[in-house]
C-alpha cells in the first residue's frame, strides 16, 4: 500500500529581475530595433516624453557638460518638482493635459525581434547559471538568421567558458523555437530542422547529412543507389527538403528591408586621428514628464492613480538610464577598438589583427558576456565600409615574420588571389593554400576550404570558363 508523503527541499536558482531583463534587452538591441523599443515605450508610457528642445538650467550654476546629461538633467528636474509639491504651487489643469492622460489608454504593440524571442525563452529555462551563463554568450553571437559563425570551441575560449557548459548551452539554445536556430550554417540548419520534424532515421535527413552537394546538383540517381531506393523517392524527399527554411530567423524581420543604420562611424577628426562618435540622432530624447509628475502632488490625486504614475515614472527612468549605460558601453567599446586596430582602419581589413573580446572587457573592467551583448547585432560604419562590430573580434595566426593576421584577413587574402586567377585554370584550395604559405601564412587545405565557402566562392572545378 502506497502512502503520500510531502517533502521540503532547498534549491538555489538565478532569475532575472524586470528591470535588469530590460536593462539586457536595451544593450544588446540593434539601431533600429531600439528606436523601435523606444518608441513603444512613449506609446505605452504615459510619463514619457520626447523632448525635442535643450532645457538651460541657469540659476543654480550648474556644470554645463553634465546639464547634457540625462540622468542629471532628470535629477535637476526632479528636484525642481519636488519644491514645487512642497511649496503647494501647481500648474492649472488645460484640455491639452486632459488629452495627454488618454495616452495611458493607448498602446503600439510592436513586433518581436528574434533577440528578444531567444531571449525569452532563456530567461524561462530552467538552467544552471552556468550553463545559463553560456548560452547567453551564443545568443550574443548569432545573426540574424539565428546562426553562429564562430566555433562553440572559439567562444568558449574567448569567453573563458567551459566546453561541457557550452555544448550543453548550444543543445538548449538550439532546442529554441524556431527549429534549425543556433545553426554554424545552412546545413545544419536543415539538419535541426529535419531532426524535430521527422526525426533522423528518415531519407531527407540522410540526404541533407551525407549527400547535400549531390542534391544541389540534381544527382537524384547517385543519391538513390547510395541510399537503396527510388529515384521517385529522393525526388519526393528533395521536395521536402526544398520547402525548409534556410532563414529560419527571417520570420522575426518586421520589413524584410535589408537596410542596416550603422551604431557608431570611425572617422578622422582634424588633426587626422581616429575617433568614434555615436549615430544616435534617430532616438527621442527621452524625459520624465513636469504633467505626471505634478499629478503626484495634487490633492485631488487618489492613492491608486498615485502609485501607478509613480511605478510608470520608475520604469521611465529605468529606461532612460539603460539607454544612456548603452550608448556609454558601445562608445566606449569602440574607442577600444580603434586602439587594437589602427592598422585595419588605415590600411583595409587585410591588417584586422586577432582581438578577443577579454582583452577589451579587461581593459573596459566588464564581463566579457557583458562585451558580448553590447556589440550583438550592431554596426559601425568605417573607411572600409559597414561592418558588424564583432567583426573586430577575430581569432587568427601569426605568419613567418612575426606579424598577425586575423580570419578576415586570411579570407581576404583568398578572395584577393581568386579574383586575380587565370578563369581557365582556376585555383585549387591545394594552390590556395600554397599561395597563402608563400605570402607567411600557414593555414591548411581544409580552412582555405572552410573560408573559401565563407566567401561564397564555388570550388575550382565550377569556377572553371572556357
Amino acid at each position: 500500500m502506497s502512502h503520500a508523503s510531502l517533502h521540503q527541499s532547498i534549491s538555489q536558482q538565478q532569475t532575472l529581475a524586470p528591470q535588469m531583463r530590460k536593462s539586457l534587452e536595451i544593450l544588446q538591441a540593434g539601431t533600429l530595433e531600439l528606436s523601435q523599443l523606444v518608441r513603444q515605450a512613449l506609446e505605452t508610457n504615459p510619463v514619457l516624453e520626447d523632448q525635442t528642445e535643450v532645457i538651460s538650467l541657469d540659476d543654480d550654476g550648474s556644470n554645463p557638460e553634465e546639464a547634457d546629461s540625462l540622468e542629471h538633467m532628470n535629477e535637476t528636474d526632479d528636484d525642481w518638482r519636488d519644491r514645487t509639491i512642497l511649496e503647494g504651487k501647481s500648474s492649472p489643469w488645460t484640455n491639452e493635459d486632459e488629452e495627454r492622460r488618454q495616452r495611458m489608454y493607448d498602446s503600439i504593440v510592436a513586433p518581436e525581434t528574434l533577440p528578444q524571442h531567444l531571449q525569452h525563452q532563456l530567461d524561462l529555462s530552467m538552467v544552471d547559471p552556468e550553463i545559463r551563463e553560456a548560452a547567453q554568450a551564443i545568443l550574443g553571437n548569432l545573426d540574424e538568421r539565428g546562426f553562429h559563425d564562430l566555433p562553440v570551441k572559439t567562444l568558449g575560449i574567448r569567453m573563458g567558458l567551459k566546453p561541457k557548459h557550452l555544448d550543453e548551452a548550444l543543445t538548449l539554445v538550439q532546442s529554441f523555437h524556431p527549429a534549425g536556430i543556433g545553426a554554424s550554417g545552412i546545413p545544419e540548419s536543415l539538419l535541426l530542422q529535419l531532426e524535430r520534424s521527422t526525426g533522423r532515421e528518415t531519407i531527407e535527413y540522410k540526404i541533407v547529412r551525407d549527400h547535400l552537394e549531390d542534391l544541389a546538383r540534381k544527382r537524384h540517381p547517385q543519391i538513390a543507389r547510395a541510399l537503396g531506393t527510388t529515384v521517385e523517392r529522393i525526388a519526393e524527399a528533395a521536395s521536402r527538403i526544398g520547402r525548409l527554411t534556410p532563414n529560419p530567423g527571417g520570420e522575426f524581420d518586421p520589413t524584410g528591408n535589408p537596410y542596416i543604420l550603422p551604431d557608431v562611424i570611425i572617422e578622422r577628426d582634424d588633426d587626422r586621428n581616429w575617433y568614434a562618435r555615436l549615430t544616435g540622432e534617430h532616438l527621442p530624447n527621452l524625459r520624465i514628464n513636469d504633467f505626471y509628475k505634478d499629478m503626484i502632488g495634487k490633492n485631488g490625486t487618489d492613492a491608486k492613480a498615485r502609485q501607478f504614475l509613480r511605478d510608470q515614472i520608475r520604469d521611465g527612468r529605468s529606461l532612460i538610464h539603460a539607454i544612456s549605460l548603452r550608448q556609454e558601453t558601445i562608445l566606449a567599446i569602440a574607442h577600444k577598438l580603434i586602439e587594437h586596430q589602427p592598422l585595419f582602419l588605415t590600411k583595409g581589413p587585410r591588417h584586422l589583427r586577432p582581438l578577443t573580446m577579454n582583452d577589451i572587457a579587461d581593459e573596459l573592467s566588464l564581463h566579457a558576456t557583458t562585451i558580448s551583448r553590447a556589440v550583438a547585432g550592431k554596426y559601425v560604419l568605417t573607411p572600409h565600409g559597414l561592418m558588424e562590430m564583432r567583426a573586430f573580434f577575430a581569432t587568427g595566426y601569426q605568419t613567418t615574420d612575426g606579424a598577425e593576421v586575423s580570419n578576415a584577413g586570411v579570407r581576404e587574402a583568398i578572395q584577393q588571389l581568386v579574383a586575380a586567377e587565370n578563369p581557365a585554370k582556376p585555383l585549387s584550395d591545394e594552390i590556395l593554400m600554397k599561395a597563402l604559405d608563400q605570402q607567411g601564412i600557414k593555414v591548411a587545405r581544409r580552412t582555405v576550404a572552410k573560408y573559401r565557402e565563407q566567401l561564397g566562392i564555388l570550388p575550382s572545378h565550377l569556377r572553371k570558363t572556357f
